[in-house]
């Protein structure tokens, strides 16, 4: 077997980025992404990109500074379907809690599907622990173009990062 290895940076998003993001969501959610952009510009959150040497987004994430005093929330984490298990995931999440740390907080927090335990075994391998369950909906684009809404549990997690 050949081994590559790629030299990946994490930069902020961009709006020439998002043509390359459509493996991240529906079309609805990359055209949101737009708003999150905006959002980053004014300081609100950061919403990072992990991307290849040409620049292309692999994986991307969001922190939101708004949710919790002193804390960071990560959101909408997700690693291209073809480049999972490889690494990227947790060089966004530990980028991420850099950039929260750099805002001078001392926590990072998430929510985690509990339908999604790949994910949450992520987090706890990174020092993340669970300290309460909440539901949480958003809008999802059907192949039509319509919304439904998607209910879900999640685990909530905290990370503290002094």
């Amino acid at each position: 077997m050949t081994e590559i290895r790629l030299h990946l940076s994490v930069r902020g998003l961009t709006d020439a980025d998002l043509p390359s993001c459509s493996w991240a969501g529906s079309p609805k959610h990359v055209r949101e992404l737009v708003h999150q952009i905006r959002r980053a510009e004014a300081g609100e959150i950061d919403y990072l990109a992990v991307c290849t040497p040409v620049g292309l987004p692999v994986a991307v994430g969001g922190i939101d500074y708004t949710v919790k005093p002193g804390a960071g929330t990560l959101w909408q984490l997700s690693v291209h379907p073809a480049l999972q298990s490889c690494g990227i995931g947790t060089l966004l999440i530990r980028s991420a809690e850099q950039w929260i740390s750099a805002r001078g907080l001392t926590h990072a927090e998430l929510g985690v599907e509990e339908s999604n335990p790949r994910a949450r075994a992520l987090y706890e391998r990174l020092g993340y622990r669970a300290f309460g369950r909440e539901l949480d909906s958003w809008d999802v684009e059907a192949e039509d173009g319509s919304l439904r809404r998607y209910e879900t549990m999640c685990t909530l997690m905290l990370k503290d990062l002094a």
